[in-house]
């Protein structure tokens, strides 16, 4: 096809000059004639250092070794804040925790733009609430995902509990449970060191030892 372009066009098609050959600078390796002949290194151990003398060889750490390293002083740390913050954690004495303990409905798995107002709709056909308090973190003013909420009376507070465990709540399946910070003797929170808090909070029974209605089983 192309002799039948025009000669403008031809030209980009002609092939360039080869390239020129150039002498190399020094001969190649196959090339090169060694005068003196190779020796063995005898001569050169007597420069090398006593094995004697020498220190004991260091055992260097593996990868498993320094992943569990880590993770032990990882736990060691961790234990170590959970003491200090266990001691300064005083429920009874907490500025925002307010009102009656025995009316306190915990919500958890709270779905992060549901707002107060959704929430009062929401579980106020339990019964009158007094208060609904919202936990946000305290830098970034985001919410935790999480809430208190205080009936007007006991009963609904344990009508809510029995009813409201699992309600979807802005596409969310809430969890819901009672004040255990202020109701159970010695119980702590899951970021403290409590291992029974995974467990399914809708089949546990509200704090009978300081329950002041004897019929308040669930």
């Amino acid at each position: 096809m192309t002799q039948f372009l025009p000669p403008n066009l031809l030209a980009l098609f002609a092939p360039r000059d080869p390239i020129p050959y150039l002498p190399p600078l020094e001969k190649l390796p196959h090339e090169k004639h060694h005068n003196q002949p190779y020796s063995g290194i005898a001569p050169y151990i007597r420069e090398f250092e006593d094995p004697r003398d020498a220190p004991p060889p260091t055992r260097a750490e593996t990868r498993e070794e320094r992943m569990e390293r880590k993770r032990r002083e990882k736990i060691e740390r961790r234990q170590q804040e959970v003491e200090s913050e266990l001691k300064m954690w005083d429920p009874h004495n907490d500025p925002n925790a307010q009102g009656d303990a025995f009316k306190t409905l915990f919500v958890a798995r709270v779905n992060y733009d549901t707002t107060e107002s959704k929430l009062r709709r929401e579980f106020e056909v339990y019964g009158p609430i007094k208060r609904i308090y919202m936990v946000y973190n305290k830098h970034s003013s985001k919410p935790r995902g999480y809430a208190f909420i205080e009936y007007e009376h006991e009963r609904d507070m344990h009508s809510a509990y029995k009813h409201a465990d699992g309600k979807k709540i802005d596409g969310r399946r809430v969890l819901v449970d009672v004040e255990r910070g202020r109701t159970v003797k010695g119980w702590r929170p899951r970021r403290l060191g409590n291992s029974q808090i995974g467990c399914e909070p809708g089949l546990l029974p509200v704090p009978l030892h300081k329950c002041r209605d004897i019929h308040c089983r669930v």
